[in-house]
């Protein structure tokens, strides 16, 4: 075998890698626990190149649109180096309460939560809240399912809530998702996701070039040689 050959199919076998990675995540994520044991989170993959960057590129226009979410430029960066994002979904947290009166909401009771005036959608709004918090509690099982997971198999993740506001912008998950959150997952030599400076956005083009030239270069010596 050829090096050129034996270094695409290292890359082939790498991709074959993250999307079952990316499945076996989400079956963990789906089996953890539930109040109720009732299903009311979902859990979507984004695995293709393309796809990817349209998300990044949506979490970096949101940048924006609110000076608090400066932050996601840096955001966006990371998750152009991801191999997969998983989008975690809240089906049930913004219209239909837990009827179980918490009062972490801010309500008195779930009727008034019921009655209370939401937020419109516009530019500078993550989530038009308020939010059922007990049952946007039931996301954290699934992430926490996910990365414990991905820590068991030594996949590389990273956490972003920005990514799940551009999906829901996107309107690629569930119709009546109240609250999202992405996890990214990247097999690769360094994780992208950590010991990020603060302008990632800024100084990580070189390093992404450099990796699109070191994976491709050997396809594109064996078409062009």
């Amino acid at each position: 075998m050829s090096i050129e050959r034996s270094l695409k199919q290292y890359e082939l076998d790498r991709r074959e890698a993250v999307k079952l990675a990316a499945k076996l995540l989400l079956a963990s994520g789906t089996t953890s626990p539930r109040v109720g044991g009732v299903g009311e989170c979902t859990i979507h993959i984004i695995d293709d190149e393309c796809e990817i960057d349209e998300l990044a590129h949506k979490v970096e226009a949101l940048a924006e649109e609110n000076k608090a979410w400066k932050m996601f430029k840096r955001d966006a960066a990371m998750l152009r180096d991801a191999d997969a994002v998983l989008v975690i979904t809240s089906l049930r947290c913004l219209t239909d309460p837990a009827d179980i009166n918490c009062n972490m909401c801010g309500r008195l009771t779930c009727e008034y939560y019921r009655k209370v005036e939401r937020i419109p959608a516009g530019p500078g709004v993550a989530f038009t809240g308020p939010l059922c918090v007990f049952r946007a509690n039931n996301m954290a099982y699934a992430i926490d399912a996910v990365i414990q997971q991905a820590r068991a198999m030594g996949i590389d993740y990273g956490v972003f809530w920005s990514a799940g506001v551009a999906a829901m912008r996107m309107k690629i998950v569930p119709r009546d998702a109240g609250f999202c959150v992405a996890v990214a997952i990247s097999v690769t030599e360094k994780s992208p996701f950590r010991d990020v400076p603060v302008k990632y956005d800024e100084m990580n083009e070189r390093t992404m070039n450099d990796r699109i030239i070191k994976r491709l270069w050997p396809q594109f010596r064996s078409i062009y040689s």
